[in-house]
């Protein structure tokens, strides 16, 4: 099993730390400027990166509507455009580069009108999943929480359906346990029946955890440390062979830690 970290948690010498693995958060890693990537600044990246013996994963761009973003480097993956295509390729040809477990995407947004945001999704993830077969590169399309009522692939069915639409051996699922929490409304049973359902198509495990509901902190998603929230999870022995990487998508080292040993608790992992 593979433990490990998003990049905004900590300096890659303390994730190395603590874990086995860290997932480049594109987005918030320093590197774009007005949509461009600056490749010195990415290289000074690598070269750090290259002294440490970890896996890497790569979150590529996503659509957010929060401060905290950067609007340079938005991508609705329902509505893309030129540069959507481009920032997403980065990602992948870095994947491919590094020999990174997955690159995560998100779903599309709604915008109005299912049908259209749901067909424009699965167009655009073709187009990705055969620049990821270009690159061996596998992408994990992830599951968002559904107390938000504009996302897409909030239920399980409808993830397994866009994968299976694309029909692709470069695509599968990212299972995100703290967005499958809120759809389930915290409901444990729910959860676990979640996970056992998308369990063939995982190719990638995103860790938090959350209090099962919605509030008016990004619509319950607090990305809290797993253990400081309602979720069990021994729900997670659901994904039976999934032998890839349990990353913890948490701010702080401090919740890196502490997230470490719940999951060692419910027998998922030892260092």
């Amino acid at each position: 099993m593979i433990l490990g970290a998003s990049s905004f948690a900590g300096s890659l010498p303390e994730i190395a730390s603590e874990v086995q693995s860290v997932e480049l958060y594109m987005p918030k890693l320093g590197v774009y400027r007005n949509s461009v990537l600056q490749k010195d600044l990415l290289e000074n990246i690598l070269d750090e990166l290259s002294t440490l013996d970890l896996h890497t994963s790569i979150h590529a761009p996503y659509f957010a509507d929060v401060p905290t973003y950067p609007k340079d480097v938005v991508v609705d993956s329902a509505d893309m455009d030129k540069r959507s295509f481009r920032l997403m390729e980065e990602s992948i040809e870095l994947a491919g580069r590094l020999g990174s477990g997955a690159v995560v995407l998100h779903p599309g947004r709604i915008n109005g009108n299912y049908e259209r945001a749901f067909s424009g999704m699965i167009e655009n993830l073709r187009s990705l999943a055969k620049k990821a077969s270009d690159y061996g590169v596998m992408l994990g399309l992830e599951n968002k929480e559904g107390t938000d009522p504009g996302n897409l692939c909030t239920e399980v069915g409808e993830q397994i359906k866009a994968i299976e639409e694309v029909n692709s051996d470069n695509l599968g699922a990212t299972l995100d346990i703290g967005h499958a929490n809120l759809t389930c409304g915290g409901d444990m049973l729910k959860l676990r029946e979640f996970a056992r359902k998308l369990a063939p198509y995982i190719v990638h495990v995103h860790v938090h955890d959350n209090m099962g509901v919605w509030s008016e902190n990004y619509d319950g998603d607090e990305h809290m440390a797993p253990g400081d929230g309602i979720i069990d999870y021994d729900v997670l022995k659901e994904i039976k062979g999934y032998k890839g990487i349990f990353n913890m998508e948490v701010f702080s080292m401090e919740d890196v830690a502490k997230g470490r040993a719940t999951l060692s608790d419910a027998v998922l992992y030892s260092r």
